[in-house]
């Protein structure tokens, strides 16, 4: 219990540094989060429950390939907002369209060859 209460706290102390950053410099906090810091935390606490080479190998390469379909929503979103479309909208466009990747990464992704 202690210790999903600690992972919960370092991962809501990440998104607060990353928000607090952005007021001042925007582009300092989009570094930071676009640094895998969740995956390798996640990989980190994985290991530890499970150190096993071969679930770990297969974790990280899923992890890759899970990230592709969120890319293009960083790229959307500015469009969108600089089109003039309120930003709640945006995001929400944004997030239905990684939704609709990620759905077809899972469909897809196995006939070329993807193992997740």
């Amino acid at each position: 219990m202690w210790s999903l209460l600690g992972k919960a706290l370092l991962a809501g102390a990440m998104i607060a540094a990353i928000a607090e950053i952005g007021k001042r410099l925007p582009a300092m906090a989009a570094l930071i989060a676009s640094l895998p810091l969740v995956s390798i935390l996640g990989m980190i606490f994985l290991w530890q429950a499970r150190p096993d080479a071969e679930n770990m190998a297969r974790h990280s390469e899923a992890t890759f390939w899970f990230v592709l379909p969120s890319l293009p929503m960083f790229l959307l979103i500015p469009v969108m907002l600089r089109a003039g479309l309120p930003f709640w909208l945006s995001l929400g466009i944004g997030c239905a369209v990684t939704v609709g990747l990620y759905l077809a990464m899972v469909q897809f992704g196995p006939r070329l060859g993807v193992r997740f």
